[in-house]
């Protein structure tokens, strides 16, 4: 059933609030997405769409590919600082299990796209959502551009949300994994010969992957265990002292990398679950709810997902019904998953040399048919609930 002339206000134009836009959108409603920066950035790093991400965007029409160009089955591993091997999944055996490769591209890229798929205007820049009146009723939204009226508001206002605090004010907040990560992009031709495989390597308490993204650029990023709030003031001498005599091509690749464009933020995910994703007319999307780890590298997936299973469940049902089987069919997977990449980062990060030893040991003992099958449910995971039954 088209909603037409109901009107959504999203906040924030991240990942997922651009998908939440779209899936909206192409629903048949009025939507207007207030950003809190100036304009679109080009600065940026990787993001990976796994197999789970990417069946949710095909539900709602959108092919990532068109933003990237079509995904490349590669070999995707964990090595040791000295190069040896701990584990590797061809890509083609994940294409066969999943159907499909994962889709590696630039977030800036993919933002453009998802944007391009709206209206013109509908993105509106420097009007950060200061407050949501009424929610429960008939929402205001707050701007310093004019206040809107909406029949529906989504807070993808990121891990900080603003929003979660206003409405989750006894909520612990968020939890300081202990880590801090640095990620850049490197340009085309940044690693001499054939494209890398896509490897995440371990060393004690630190970390250094390479994603090659679709377009030929390469993602790298690199994570250390440091006190909350440490900001080295050379980053390229930090990271060279760091990784300058791990595996190649780490060390060639940490000497192209351009400071400038270096990311550096703590790690953090929710101390604690969220009690639900919504509050009348107004639902929680994204790191805004659920904000995790990157370490399973499903943060931005299953804020696709939130946002494409959202605008499903408002077919048939009127706002707050739709909000509420929202919840119900999110919270779930998403803390299970924010549980997981929070005990798979204290795995990674072990500094004591022998429980690392013990780490790598049973991680390259492990079957790949076994650590294929631990993906299962993590990348092929996502369905559509049942809509609602429809009235005449």
């Amino acid at each position: 059933m088209p909603e037409r002339g109901r009107h959504a206000v999203v906040a924030g134009a991240g990942i997922g609030g651009l998908t939440a836009a779209v899936a909206l959108h192409r629903r048949g409603w009025r939507v207007t997405v207030c950003e809190r920066a100036s304009g679109p950035s080009a600065v940026g790093a990787g993001i990976v769409l796994a197999p789970n991400a990417l069946r949710a965007l095909d539900a709602i029409g959108f092919d990532a590919t068109r933003a990237a160009g079509p995904a490349a089955p590669a070999a995707m591993g964990l090595r040791r600082s000295g190069g040896t091997w701990l584990s590797r999944a061809d890509g083609a055996a994940l294409t066969a299990r999943y159907g499909r490769p994962p889709l590696a591209l630039h977030r800036a890229a993919l933002a453009t796209a998802l944007t391009t798929a709206l209206p013109e205007g509908t993105v509106r820049y420097a009007t950060p959502v200061t407050g949501v009146e009424d929610p429960e009723g008939s929402p205001l939204v707050r701007t310093p551009a004019g206040d809107l009226g909406a029949d529906l508001v989504l807070a993808a206002d990121g891990i900080h949300s603003p929003l979660r605090r206003r409405y989750f004010p006894g909520h612990p907040g968020l939890r300081h994994s202990g880590e801090t990560a640095w990620r850049t992009v490197l340009p085309a031709g940044a690693h001499p010969g054939p494209a890398p495989d896509t490897v995440e390597t371990w060393g004690r308490g630190e970390r250094f992957g390479v994603v090659p993204l679709a377009d030929g650029r390469l993602y790298v990023f690199a994570t250390a265990v440091v006190p909350e709030g440490y900001r080295p003031a050379d980053v390229r001498a930090e990271l060279l002292r760091r990784y300058g005599t791990w595996h190649d091509p780490i060390p060639a690749l940490l000497e192209r990398i351009d400071p400038a464009a270096v990311l550096q933020h703590d790690l953090y995910d929710l101390a604690a679950p969220l009690p639900r994703f919504h509050l009348g007319r107004l639902a929680w999307v994204g790191d805004a709810a659920h904000a995790m780890t990157p370490n399973l590298g499903q943060g931005g997936c299953q804020a696709v997902e939130d946002a494409v299973v959202l605008a499903h469940l408002l077919e048939g049902r009127e706002v707050p019904a739709a909000l509420a089987a929202y919840s119900a069919a999110r919270c779930a997977r998403t803390d299970s998953l924010r549980v997981r990449s929070r005990r798979a980062g204290r795995i990674a990060a072990l500094t004591h040399p022998l429980a690392v030893a013990g780490r790598d040991l049973a991680v390259r003992a492990a079957p790949a048919r076994l650590a294929l099958r631990a993906l299962d449910d993590l990348v092929d995971g996502f369905a559509l609930p049942a809509p609602a039954a429809q009235t005449a």
